[in-house]
């Protein structure tokens, strides 16, 4: 097996900015976890030492053969770049192949690796600038096992300037969930002074695995969307995804917390990953966050994780020297992208009809938190055929109105059981997104006759739109307001409202809220049906614009359970 490493030209150095930060036990790990990842390593086993300064990664990766064990710790070594052509090339977590040398700088490296196929494993000491000291034959599997120690050890100033050991491992989880995140197809194993610390289990999608690094989360909570996407314009070559597949098109994948079931109190879940790799984009998660505007309570936060699998030319690893900081070309493409594949996940479509079940709410309603039973229930529409993929818009009349309950509920029937939904809500996101799309203002008269207005509230009300003048002494004419309002007995207690603070959406929100039908109201079945079928349409069914759940879903395998619809004619008889 020929060498694969190999120094980097001199004009390749000069274009990578500084080499690789090595500041920590964090850094170390991800260092070295992401050359097992370029290996096409299936499982990682991290053991730490954290009081005696020592980190062990093993892999069941390529392997190293013994060329490329001489040459792997000498700086600018590396087997993923040529030449300064390949740099906009990069489909690798690794390319400056400075990780290996810096910790022969400030630690003791060891690396034991076998390549597949090869017969012989080898153990290679590696002194001060990456040179070899010892080697020898040793007995192991394919793969490789680096063994860092004594981290620091010729530097004590900088040991006594980190956080705590407790600080430390904690950012050590941090940097292998963010990584098994990316890479949801690796087993990972982690130990802590020969103890088992915690494990991450292999799953299909980054959704399944999901509820592991965040056991709050049920996996019914979530909704993923995966999405093939044409290129940008200015592209010119094929993507590459997370497990290094050439397509000729850009992948997204996104996996969002239904807002009207989980949420968090601070943005620390919106996530950005490309091409394997977790990153920080400003650009990209204020994207996310206006994408799950008024769809969450106040002060609360989306969780969401975005993959983005991208062709490399789209891409500057530059920006940061733990690369967790990128260029991004044709930024406001995948903007535009990303916010149309949020508003597909938030909707109430064919697709996730069935699937859209308060997990949580119904099991502790029904006291049924067994897994779910095998049931004769057939969901399928017997005047649909089965070979005809379902639509991913929305469907009127997919709910049919049943039943009005206590003039609040609307008792919606469909095919994999029944929702309850509050007609007030739901018809406040109807009339929000309605006003967002067309703020309307209409001249009204006589105008609208205001007293004792402060200044603040004169410019309130002109910052969104409205025409108002003075009256007489305290008093104050509007003489234009927004449609909703204009068949309103309270319209001068609405124009009071908006008087009082807040940007337009926060202005569409109130009329909005004012002008939805009130809970108490009688319904007949066509206008109940007429109020499903506008609902339906929104962008963001699951929540009212104030955060609220709209509607209670009860799906036929729970009702099922709960009336124990399971039995056997005789055996239930006593038979």
């Amino acid at each position: 097996m020929a060498s694969t490493i190999q120094a980097l030209p001199t004009e390749v150095v000069y274009l990578i900015t500084a080499g690789e930060v090595i500041d920590s036990l964090a850094s170390v790990v991800r260092e070295l976890v992401e050359n097992s990842l370029d290996a096409g390593a299936t499982r990682i086993v991290v053991s730490l030492w954290p009081q005696q300064w020592r980190i062990r990664v093993a892999d069941n990766g390529y392997g190293m053969n013994l060329d490329d064990l001489q040459q792997a710790a000498t700086a600018h070594s590396t087997s993923k770049i040529r030449s300064s052509a390949d740099l906009w090339k990069i489909n690798s977590l690794g390319f400056r192949g400075e990780a290996l040398h810096s910790l022969t700088t400030l630690a003791d490296l060891e690396i034991l690796s076998r390549p597949v196929g090869g017969k012989l494993g080898w153990r290679m000491i590696y002194g001060d600038g990456g040179k070899v000291v010892q080697v020898e034959v040793t007995a192991i599997a394919p793969g490789t096992v680096v063994t860092v120690s004594h981290l620091f050890g010729n530097c004590s100033s900088r040991r006594q300037g980190l956080p705590t050991t407790a600080q430390q491992m904690k950012a050590v989880q941090a940097a292998i969930h963010q990584i098994a995140l990316c890479h949801p197809h690796v087993t990972w194993q982690i130990w802590q002074n020969d103890r088992q610390w915690f494990t991450i289990c292999p799953a299909a999608t980054t959704g399944q695995l999901l509820p592991q690094i965040l056991p709050q989360v049920r996996q019914g909570d979530l909704q993923e969307v995966k999405l093939e996407l044409p290129n940008p314009p200015n592209s010119s070559l094929p993507c590459t995804d997370a497990i290094h597949r050439v397509s000729p098109h850009s992948a997204l994948n996104l996996v969002v917390g239904l807002p009207d079931r989980c949420h968090r109190h601070r943005p620390d879940w919106v996530r950005v990953a490309i091409n394997g790799r977790m990153v920080k984009t400003p650009e990209l998660e204020q994207t996310i966050l206006s994408a799950f505007h008024r769809t969450l309570p106040r002060d609360r936060y989306p969780i969401c994780f975005l993959h983005l699998a991208i062709s490399p030319d789209q891409i500057n690893w530059n920006r940061n020297p733990a690369k967790t900081e990128i260029y991004l070309n044709e930024i406001i493409y995948w903007q535009e992208q990303i916010t149309q594949a949020i508003n597909q996940a938030l909707s109430i479509s064919s697709n996730n009809l069935k699937e859209a079940v308060h997990t949580t709410r119904v099991s502790k309603l029904l006291k049924a938190a067994e897994a779910k039973g095998s049931y004769n229930f057939n969901s399928q529409n017997p005047n649909e055929n089965p070979k005809t993929p379902n639509s991913s818009l929305p469907t009127p009349n997919s709910l049919k109105a049943v039943a009005q309950v206590s003039n609040t509920y609307i008792v919606a029937e469909h095919l994999g059981g029944m929702w309850l939904v509050e007609q007030h809500i739901a018809h406040e996101r109807v009339l929000y997104e309605q006003l967002c799309d067309d703020w309307q203002l209409l001249p009204v008269e006589p105008p609208i006759i205001l007293y004792q207005l402060s200044p603040a509230q004169i410019s309130q009300l002109q910052r969104i739109g409205l025409e108002i003048e003075p009256f007489g002494e305290q008093l104050w004419a509007v003489r234009n307001i927004p449609a909703p309002l204009q068949q309103r007995d309270d319209c001068a207690e609405a124009i009071l409202e908006l008087s009082w603070g807040g940007d337009l959406q926060t202005a569409q929100v109130a009329v909005a809220c004012r002008s939805a039908i009130r809970n108490g109201t009688p319904m007949n079945q066509q206008e109940m049906q007429t109020l499903l079928d506008n609902w339906q349409r929104t962008r963001n069914p699951r929540t009212c614009p104030h955060g609220r759940p709209i509607y209670l879903s009860l799906e036929e395998s729970a009702l099922a359970r709960f009336f124990r619809r399971n039995w056997v004619i005789g055996k239930s008889h006593g038979i």
